[in-house]
């Protein structure tokens, strides 16, 4: 076998796994927009859909991670060709975290479907969650353009996405202050919000995988951090 032959050969099964990867980022953007919907109008048949289609996504990352594997078992790549592999493997598993937060947003919808519910932090998480679905569509078009601006773009938003979240937390909080009989679905609707919030940290994981891949090296972590323990927050807790 020449080596052009050789070439091919490798060139094709990773084209196929990245193809697959990409399957894996629809299913998952689908499962996030449903998850969204069915909170927002408290659809517990959508949620159930949500719920049960985790295992496809599971399934789909395990066979990625399982033919990336064979493919450095067979081929010994190195450098860009490493890279890619290795890109492959990180993306699908940041994927596959995504669709279990989709699920656990519908799990938490499902419980709440017998109880009272607070306008307001819906129409606000709804809001975020299109938020950090277009930051994960926009890191999947980064991966397969190689667009380095558009994947740096991606990382600046994340400090959007948390104080998407900060927000939220102050308005559940005062709700279940002001009204003890909130408490219960305001901290599921935390939840909600965090699993919303981690879905836009692993958008912007992937975004630095695709900087990895096309540089060879990671984004400096220079991003402002941020803490929803405000010293407003702080003493709201308090008192």
């Amino acid at each position: 076998m020449n080596d052009k032959h050789i070439f091919r050969s490798f060139d094709r099964d990773l084209e196929s796994i990245q193809a697959r990867v990409l399957r894996l980022g629809g299913l998952v953007e689908v499962a996030l927009e449903q998850a969204a919907k069915a909170l927002q109008t408290h659809d517990v048949s959508l949620a159930e859909t949500v719920r049960k289609g985790d295992c496809h996504v599971d399934d789909l990352d395990h066979a990625i991670r399982v033919d990336a594997a064979r493919l450095l078992a067979m081929w010994s790549p190195t450098a860009s060709d490493l890279r890619s592999i290795l890109c492959v493997m990180d993306i699908s598993s940041h994927l596959e975290r995504c669709g279990d937060h989709a699920r656990n947003i519908a799990r938490r919808t499902i419980i709440m479907a017998e109880e009272g519910n607070l306008h307001g932090p819906l129409l606000a998480l709804r809001r975020m969650s299109r938020f950090v679905k277009t930051m994960l569509g926009d890191a999947l078009d980064a991966y397969v353009q190689r667009d380095l601006v558009k994947a740096r773009d991606v990382i600046a938003r994340d400090i959007e996405a948390d104080q998407f979240y900060d927000t939220i937390f102050r308005s559940l909080l005062m709700h279940m202050m002001e009204n003890h009989r909130n408490v219960e679905v305001g901290m599921h609707l935390h939840f909600i919000a965090k699993h919303i919030e981690r879905v836009g940290d692993h958008a912007t994981a992937i975004a630095e995988q695709t900087i990895y891949l096309v540089t060879g090296g990671r984004p400096a972590d220079d991003r402002p951090k941020h803490t929803i323990m405000t010293p407003e927050i702080q003493e709201s807790v308090r008192i």
